[in-house]
C-alpha cells in the first residue's frame, strides 16, 4: 500500500496532473512492484505565495505514505528511481524534485474495513 501527495505550484503543474502521475507511479510499480491498478494519488496544488521555496517555480515535492516491510535498498531504489526517471520525463532538474518517503506500521492504517495488518494483498509490502 502506498498512498502519494504531490506538491506543486498550480500555475505549473495543474494541467500536467496526469503526466506527473503517470511518472510517478511507473517508479513506484518498477521499484517496487505496486500493482499497475493500485494508484493512490492525491495532488496539493498550490497558488505562488503558499509555496515557499528556495528552488524554481517548478518545485515538487513528492511524499510517499507507505506500510513499514520494505528494504533500506527498496527505498533506495525508488528515490533513485525518482530522479533517474521521474525528473527527467518532467523536465524537472534534481534541484527542484524533493521525495520523502513515510513509512507507518500496517495495524495503524483502516482499509476496506479492516486493520491494515488484516488486508490481504496481492502484492508484497517486504521487498
Amino acid at each position: 500500500m502506498a498512498q502519494v501527495k504531490l506538491y506543486g505550484r498550480r500555475d505549473v503543474w495543474g494541467a500536467r496532473r496526469t503526466e506527473v502521475s503517470d511518472a510517478v507511479h511507473a517508479a513506484l510499480v518498477g521499484a517496487w512492484g505496486l500493482p499497475t491498478d493500485k494508484r493512490f494519488h492525491r495532488f496539493v496544488m498550490l497558488d505562488p505565495e503558499d509555496l515557499v521555496a528556495p528552488r524554481s517555480d517548478a518545485y515538487l515535492v513528492v511524499e510517499i505514505v507507505c506500510f513499514t516491510g520494505r528494504t533500506r535498498r527498496a527505498r533506495r531504489a525508488l528515490i533513485a528511481a525518482m530522479y533517474d526517471e521521474v525528473a527527467p520525463a518532467l523536465g524537472l532538474p534534481a534541484d527542484d524534485l524533493e521525495v520523502v518517503i513515510i513509512e507507518s506500521p500496517s495495524e495503524n492504517w483502516g482499509i476496506r474495513g479492516v486493520s491494515g495488518d488484516e488486508l490481504a494483498l496481492s502484492y508484497r509490502v517486504d521487498v
